[in-house]
């Protein structure tokens, strides 16, 4: 039987992967309904984790951003307004 690993343990890139081998298996409906609903229970979380994976890159690349651009902070751009 093939190891899991914890979902929080795993890469962008491997929690892709797993959840790319569980929509073709679902797709495939060959398995018990049993089975089928750990499955989709699986895909929902790598589906969240991957979420917020992708939530957090898009930030640091936002800071990243700003910071090039020279762009104020929050603080230093309300302070101007008043």
């Amino acid at each position: 039987m093939e190891e899991v690993k914890p979902i929080e343990e795993l890469t962008f890139r491997e929690a892709m992967d797993e959840l790319d081998r569980i929509v073709a298996l679902l797709e495939g409906n060959t398995l018990e309904l049993e089975e089928s609903l750990k499955h989709y229970e699986r895909g929902v979380s790598l589906l969240a984790l991957l979420q917020k994976k992708l939530s957090d890159a898009e930030q640091k690349v936002e800071v990243l951003m700003g910071e090039l651009s020279g762009e104020k902070d929050d603080v230093e751009r309300d302070s101007t307004l008043s």
